[in-house]
């Protein structure tokens, strides 16, 4: 009996320094002795010193790492980013679509950018636009899903955009073969304007005229109209299916 009573008042205490982590009647250890608060300011504190630390020991890496930090946090959320094509500067905002291992994508509601990490300048949250927190960047997943998960990992990953962007950064060549016998504008060494035939691990080849090769380290920005693009790949599906 007094055992039991020593138990209640432990739980009593417990809940009372611990009221945040009271879930359905059971209680989940704290992280830390800090309020939730505090440990959350921490955490980013110690995330961008060791970040900063990385790209110290990886300088060749350090553009690289700090935009794809940058754009994960923005994920779904409009920015405006600066980049170089030769001397050219252009100027693109929309919103945070794909986060890649060399290149982000930006879409707005008629036009989707594809720009390397390379060509970027900088990048910046527009003036008077709130800085939303990431949470709602977060895939949710069902008891469904989370099955398919665990018995069919790789096909249903690879069937699904939105988990690809989840569990892999995809190069900028792998993005791109979904976008097959679509129209690209392509800044490169010149601006054309053309239709992705095939994608190579250090090439794309595009037909204008004439067919012809474009080596992808070359490639600075890409931009490309939805609308066109929604017919373009349903025709060329039924192309290929046949």
């Amino acid at each position: 009996m007094e055992g039991n009573k020593t138990l209640l008042d432990t739980g009593m205490m417990y809940e009372n320094k611990f009221p945040e982590l009271k879930k359905e009647e059971r209680y989940t250890s704290p992280a830390s002795s800090l309020p939730l608060h505090e440990l959350k300011m921490l955490q980013n504190y110690i995330h961008g010193a060791n970040l900063q630390n990385l790209s110290a020991t990886l300088p060749n890496n350090k553009k690289q790492l700090i935009l794809i930090n940058f754009f994960r946090a923005k994920r779904n959320q409009l920015v405006e980013v600066y980049s170089r094509n030769g001397e050219e500067v252009i100027h693109t905002r929309g919103k945070v679509n794909v986060i890649g291992r060399n290149f982000v994508m930006l879409k707005t509601l008629f036009t989707r950018t594809w720009i390397p990490y390379q060509a970027i300048h900088s990048a910046k949250t527009p003036f008077n636009t709130p800085d939303v927190p990431d949470t709602h960047q977060h895939v949710a997943i069902d008891e469904e899903l989370r099955r398919k998960l665990l018995t069919n990992f790789g096909e249903t990953v690879a069937g699904k955009e939105t988990l690809r962007q989840k569990f892999y950064e995809e190069s900028l060549e792998t993005n791109l073969k979904t976008w097959k016998g679509t129209k690209l504008t392509i800044h490169a060494d010149q601006e054309v304007t053309a239709k992705l035939l095939k994608v190579t691990r250090k090439n794309i080849y595009i037909k204008n005229q004439k067919e012809k090769a474009l080596k992808i380290s070359t490639i600075n920005y890409i931009k490309q109209w939805r609308f066109l693009s929604f017919f373009q790949r349903f025709f060329h599906s039924l192309a290929k299916n046949k």
